[in-house]
Protein backbone atom coordinates (compact mmCIF):
# COMPACT_ATOMS: atom_id res chain seq x y z
CA UNK A 1 0.00 0.00 0.00
CA UNK A 2 0.94 3.65 -0.34
CA UNK A 3 1.22 5.80 2.81
CA UNK A 4 -1.23 8.60 3.43
CA UNK A 5 0.07 12.03 2.43
CA UNK A 6 2.50 13.76 4.79
CA UNK A 7 4.92 16.65 4.93
CA UNK A 8 8.66 16.08 5.17
CA UNK A 9 11.08 18.02 7.35
CA UNK A 10 14.82 17.30 7.40
CA UNK A 11 16.09 18.36 10.81
CA UNK A 12 19.20 20.55 10.81
CA UNK A 13 19.86 20.11 14.55
CA UNK A 14 18.40 18.51 17.65
CA UNK A 15 16.72 21.80 18.56
CA UNK A 16 15.27 22.05 15.06
CA UNK A 17 13.86 18.53 15.35
CA UNK A 18 12.24 19.29 18.71
CA UNK A 19 10.80 22.53 17.34
CA UNK A 20 9.34 20.69 14.35
CA UNK A 21 7.77 18.10 16.63
CA UNK A 22 6.25 20.87 18.73
CA UNK A 23 4.55 22.48 15.76
CA UNK A 24 2.36 19.45 15.04
CA UNK A 25 1.16 16.87 17.54
CA UNK A 26 0.92 14.26 14.76
CA UNK A 27 4.56 14.65 13.69
CA UNK A 28 6.79 11.58 13.90
CA UNK A 29 10.54 11.11 13.98
CA UNK A 30 12.23 9.12 11.23
CA UNK A 31 15.42 7.28 12.25
CA UNK A 32 16.14 3.99 10.45
CA UNK A 33 12.49 3.65 9.45
CA UNK A 34 12.23 -0.13 9.76
CA UNK A 35 9.18 0.04 12.03
CA UNK A 36 7.60 3.35 11.07
CA UNK A 37 7.68 3.09 7.27
CA UNK A 38 5.95 -0.33 7.07
CA UNK A 39 3.30 0.95 9.53
CA UNK A 40 2.80 3.98 7.28
CA UNK A 41 2.40 1.79 4.22
CA UNK A 42 -0.30 -0.17 6.00
CA UNK A 43 -1.78 3.15 7.17
CA UNK A 44 -1.55 2.01 10.77
CA UNK A 45 0.57 5.12 11.31
CA UNK A 46 -0.52 8.37 9.64
CA UNK A 47 1.92 11.10 10.66
CA UNK A 48 1.17 14.54 9.31
CA UNK A 49 4.88 15.40 9.28
CA UNK A 50 7.98 13.21 9.13
CA UNK A 51 10.96 14.74 10.90
CA UNK A 52 14.06 13.11 9.40
CA UNK A 53 17.03 12.77 11.77
CA UNK A 54 19.30 11.29 9.11
CA UNK A 55 21.72 14.22 8.88
CA UNK A 56 22.22 14.79 12.60
CA UNK A 57 25.79 13.56 12.94
CA UNK A 58 25.84 14.61 16.59
CA UNK A 59 23.47 11.69 17.27
CA UNK A 60 25.79 9.14 15.64
CA UNK A 61 28.83 9.42 17.90
CA UNK A 62 30.31 6.69 20.09
CA UNK A 63 32.75 7.77 22.77
CA UNK A 64 34.05 6.94 26.23
CA UNK A 65 33.75 9.65 28.86
CA UNK A 66 35.16 8.76 32.24
CA UNK A 67 33.53 5.48 33.24
CA UNK A 68 30.69 5.71 30.71
CA UNK A 69 30.28 4.53 27.13
CA UNK A 70 28.19 7.19 25.36
CA UNK A 71 26.26 6.10 22.26
CA UNK A 72 24.28 8.50 20.09
CA UNK A 73 20.70 7.43 19.50
CA UNK A 74 21.16 7.42 15.71
CA UNK A 75 24.12 5.04 15.87
CA UNK A 76 23.45 2.16 13.51
CA UNK A 77 23.84 -1.45 14.56
CA UNK A 78 26.64 -1.79 12.03
CA UNK A 79 28.48 1.07 13.71
CA UNK A 80 28.10 -0.68 17.06
CA UNK A 81 29.61 -3.84 15.59
CA UNK A 82 32.59 -1.94 14.16
CA UNK A 83 33.25 0.37 17.11
CA UNK A 84 36.59 -0.02 18.89
CA UNK A 85 35.12 1.83 21.91
CA UNK A 86 32.36 -0.76 22.20
CA UNK A 87 34.83 -3.61 21.74
CA UNK A 88 36.98 -2.36 24.60
CA UNK A 89 34.25 -1.38 27.07
CA UNK A 90 31.09 -3.43 26.47
CA UNK A 91 31.58 -5.95 23.61
CA UNK A 92 28.25 -7.62 24.35
CA UNK A 93 26.57 -4.69 22.57
CA UNK A 94 28.39 -5.49 19.32
CA UNK A 95 27.77 -9.21 19.71
CA UNK A 96 24.04 -8.73 20.12
CA UNK A 97 23.87 -6.17 17.29
CA UNK A 98 25.44 -8.76 14.96
CA UNK A 99 22.54 -11.14 15.60
CA UNK A 100 19.82 -8.68 14.57
CA UNK A 101 18.15 -9.42 11.23
CA UNK A 102 20.45 -9.03 8.20
CA UNK A 103 23.14 -6.67 6.91
CA UNK A 104 20.66 -4.31 5.25
CA UNK A 105 18.68 -3.89 8.45
CA UNK A 106 21.83 -3.43 10.54
CA UNK A 107 23.13 -0.80 8.14
CA UNK A 108 19.99 1.32 8.54
CA UNK A 109 18.55 0.31 11.89
CA UNK A 110 19.60 2.39 14.89
CA UNK A 111 20.04 1.59 18.55
CA UNK A 112 17.71 4.43 19.49
CA UNK A 113 15.05 3.20 17.11
CA UNK A 114 15.28 -0.35 18.42
CA UNK A 115 14.62 0.70 22.01
CA UNK A 116 12.12 3.47 21.31
CA UNK A 117 9.85 1.03 19.49
CA UNK A 118 10.01 -1.20 22.59
CA UNK A 119 8.75 -4.30 20.88
CA UNK A 120 9.02 -6.87 23.72
CA UNK A 121 10.71 -9.28 21.29
CA UNK A 122 13.53 -6.85 20.43
CA UNK A 123 17.09 -7.59 21.46
CA UNK A 124 18.27 -4.45 23.22
CA UNK A 125 15.66 -3.52 25.87
CA UNK A 126 16.50 -6.37 28.29
CA UNK A 127 20.22 -6.05 27.58
CA UNK A 128 20.32 -2.33 28.38
CA UNK A 129 18.43 -2.88 31.62
CA UNK A 130 20.93 -5.60 32.56
CA UNK A 131 23.82 -3.24 31.78
CA UNK A 132 22.26 -0.53 33.99
CA UNK A 133 22.17 1.91 31.09
CA UNK A 134 20.52 5.32 31.12
CA UNK A 135 18.89 7.34 28.36
CA UNK A 136 19.10 11.07 27.74
CA UNK A 137 15.85 12.51 26.42
CA UNK A 138 15.57 16.05 25.06
CA UNK A 139 12.39 18.10 24.86
CA UNK A 140 11.11 21.65 24.95
CA UNK A 141 11.84 21.76 28.70
CA UNK A 142 15.44 20.64 28.27
CA UNK A 143 17.14 17.31 28.88
CA UNK A 144 16.39 14.61 31.42
CA UNK A 145 18.12 11.30 32.15
CA UNK A 146 15.98 8.18 32.49
CA UNK A 147 17.33 4.90 33.91
CA UNK A 148 16.74 1.96 31.57
CA UNK A 149 14.50 0.29 34.15
CA UNK A 150 12.14 3.27 33.96
CA UNK A 151 12.51 3.91 30.23
CA UNK A 152 10.37 0.99 29.04
CA UNK A 153 6.79 1.52 30.20
CA UNK A 154 4.60 -0.70 27.99
CA UNK A 155 4.30 -2.50 24.67
CA UNK A 156 5.54 0.02 22.07
CA UNK A 157 5.69 2.64 24.84
CA UNK A 158 8.66 4.34 26.46
CA UNK A 159 9.44 7.38 28.59
CA UNK A 160 9.94 9.38 25.38
CA UNK A 161 6.83 11.55 25.36
CA UNK A 162 5.18 13.39 22.47
CA UNK A 163 7.57 16.11 21.36
CA UNK A 164 10.59 14.40 22.94
CA UNK A 165 13.71 13.05 21.27
CA UNK A 166 16.05 10.36 22.58
CA UNK A 167 19.57 11.69 22.04
CA UNK A 168 21.99 9.35 23.84
CA UNK A 169 22.37 6.01 25.59
CA UNK A 170 24.96 5.82 28.38
CA UNK A 171 26.30 2.43 29.43
CA UNK A 172 28.71 1.98 32.35
CA UNK A 173 32.06 0.91 30.93
CA UNK A 174 33.02 -2.58 31.96
CA UNK A 175 36.23 -3.28 33.82
CA UNK A 176 38.00 -5.98 35.76
CA UNK A 177 35.52 -8.40 37.28
CA UNK A 178 32.77 -7.37 34.88
CA UNK A 179 31.08 -9.83 32.55
CA UNK A 180 27.97 -9.79 30.38
CA UNK A 181 25.91 -12.46 28.68
CA UNK A 182 22.77 -12.83 26.61
CA UNK A 183 20.88 -15.90 25.51
CA UNK A 184 17.50 -16.79 24.07
CA UNK A 185 15.52 -18.46 21.32
CA UNK A 186 14.76 -16.53 18.15
CA UNK A 187 12.49 -16.95 15.16
CA UNK A 188 15.12 -18.23 12.75
CA UNK A 189 18.81 -17.49 12.98
CA UNK A 190 18.48 -13.70 13.08
CA UNK A 191 14.84 -13.10 13.97
CA UNK A 192 13.25 -11.51 16.99
CA UNK A 193 13.14 -13.37 20.27
CA UNK A 194 10.54 -15.81 21.54
CA UNK A 195 12.21 -15.55 24.94
CA UNK A 196 15.48 -14.01 26.08
CA UNK A 197 17.62 -13.23 29.09
CA UNK A 198 20.51 -10.86 29.69
CA UNK A 199 22.90 -11.00 32.64
CA UNK A 200 25.65 -8.74 33.91
CA UNK A 201 27.99 -9.06 36.87
CA UNK A 202 30.37 -6.51 38.35
CA UNK A 203 32.31 -7.91 41.26
CA UNK A 204 29.61 -9.73 43.21
CA UNK A 205 26.67 -7.59 42.05
CA UNK A 206 24.39 -9.30 39.52
CA UNK A 207 21.67 -8.01 37.23
CA UNK A 208 19.52 -10.62 35.43
CA UNK A 209 16.79 -9.42 33.08
CA UNK A 210 14.21 -11.34 31.04
CA UNK A 211 12.71 -10.37 27.69
CA UNK A 212 9.49 -11.46 25.94
CA UNK A 213 7.73 -12.49 29.16
CA UNK A 214 5.93 -9.19 29.77
CA UNK A 215 5.29 -5.81 28.17
CA UNK A 216 8.63 -4.55 29.51
CA UNK A 217 11.92 -6.20 30.50
CA UNK A 218 11.61 -8.03 33.82
CA UNK A 219 14.40 -8.07 36.42
CA UNK A 220 14.80 -11.43 38.10
CA UNK A 221 15.77 -9.98 41.48
CA UNK A 222 15.22 -13.26 43.34
CA UNK A 223 17.73 -14.93 41.04
CA UNK A 224 20.19 -12.07 41.52
CA UNK A 225 20.02 -12.47 45.30
CA UNK A 226 20.78 -16.19 45.08
CA UNK A 227 23.87 -15.77 42.90
CA UNK A 228 26.88 -15.68 45.17
CA UNK A 229 30.22 -17.35 45.70
CA UNK A 230 31.60 -19.69 43.06
CA UNK A 231 29.35 -19.83 40.04
CA UNK A 232 28.90 -23.12 38.22
CA UNK A 233 26.05 -24.66 36.28
CA UNK A 234 24.63 -26.46 39.29
CA UNK A 235 24.52 -23.34 41.46
CA UNK A 236 23.03 -21.25 38.65
CA UNK A 237 20.30 -23.80 37.97
CA UNK A 238 19.51 -23.81 41.68
CA UNK A 239 19.28 -20.00 41.68
CA UNK A 240 16.98 -19.98 38.64
CA UNK A 241 14.77 -22.84 39.83
CA UNK A 242 11.16 -21.71 40.18
CA UNK A 243 11.66 -18.52 38.17
CA UNK A 244 9.13 -19.55 35.54
CA UNK A 245 6.39 -19.92 38.13
CA UNK A 246 6.69 -16.22 38.97
CA UNK A 247 6.13 -15.13 35.36
CA UNK A 248 2.94 -14.48 33.41
CA UNK A 249 4.07 -14.42 29.77
CA UNK A 250 1.71 -14.26 26.82
CA UNK A 251 0.76 -17.17 24.59
CA UNK A 252 0.81 -16.66 20.84
CA UNK A 253 1.34 -18.51 17.57
CA UNK A 254 5.06 -18.88 18.35
CA UNK A 255 4.97 -20.18 21.91
CA UNK A 256 2.61 -21.00 24.73
CA UNK A 257 2.97 -19.28 28.08
CA UNK A 258 4.34 -22.47 29.64
CA UNK A 259 6.94 -22.84 26.91
CA UNK A 260 8.04 -19.23 27.40
CA UNK A 261 8.42 -19.87 31.13
CA UNK A 262 10.67 -22.81 30.39
CA UNK A 263 12.67 -20.85 27.82
CA UNK A 264 13.07 -17.94 30.24
CA UNK A 265 14.66 -20.23 32.85
CA UNK A 266 16.96 -21.89 30.32
CA UNK A 267 17.97 -18.54 28.82
CA UNK A 268 18.70 -17.09 32.26
CA UNK A 269 20.99 -20.01 33.11
CA UNK A 270 22.91 -19.62 29.86
CA UNK A 271 23.22 -15.83 30.15
CA UNK A 272 24.48 -16.02 33.75
CA UNK A 273 27.05 -18.69 32.93
CA UNK A 274 28.29 -16.66 29.98
CA UNK A 275 28.59 -13.50 32.08
CA UNK A 276 30.36 -15.37 34.88
CA UNK A 277 32.92 -16.90 32.52
CA UNK A 278 33.68 -13.52 30.97
CA UNK A 279 34.08 -11.85 34.35
CA UNK A 280 36.90 -14.30 35.12
CA UNK A 281 38.78 -13.30 31.96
Amino acid sequence: MIPASFEYHRAASVDDAIEALGRDEDAKLLAGGHSLVPAMKLRIARPSVLVDLGRLDELRTISVSGTSLEIGAMTTLTSLIRSSEVEVTRPILAEVAATVADVQVRNRGTLGGNICVNDPTNHFPPLLVALDASMTVAGVDGERVVPAEEFFVGVFETAVREGDLLTRIDVPAGGKGTGDGMAGVTLGAHGTYIASAAASVSGVAWRVVLGCVAAVPVRATAVEERLSGDIDEQSVRAAVEGLGATLDPPSDVHASADYRRSLAETSAVRAVLQASERAKG
